[in-house]
């Protein structure tokens, strides 16, 4: 049977996720990705609480560094934020 979408053909190949460079977004979009990543993060449970925006700076910090990579799903289409291979 043919499937005109193949994210339907349950024998399509799962496309991997793919990077996309912190670089590459507008400053809204960006924001908007680490705000939401920081949101889904949930509590702290270090020695101090942090601020939304302390967390969102940290974030920040963390891909202008190449500590943290974002990583786009294109079989989910959801965006997420890991530690880089690249430390």
């Amino acid at each position: 049977m043919k499937f005109p979408d193949d994210s339907m053909d349950p024998d399509a190949e799962a496309a991997p996720p793919v990077e996309v460079p912190w670089t590459a977004l507008s400053a809204e979009a960006l924001r908007g990705v680490i705000e939401s990543f920081v949101l889904r993060e949930g509590t702290d449970y270090g020695a101090r609480e942090h601020t939304h925006e302390e967390k969102v700076q940290q974030v920040q910090t963390g891909l202008e560094r190449g500590e943290v990579r974002i990583m786009f799903d294109p079989q989910t289409e959801s965006v997420t934020l890991l530690p880089s291979d690249r430390r």
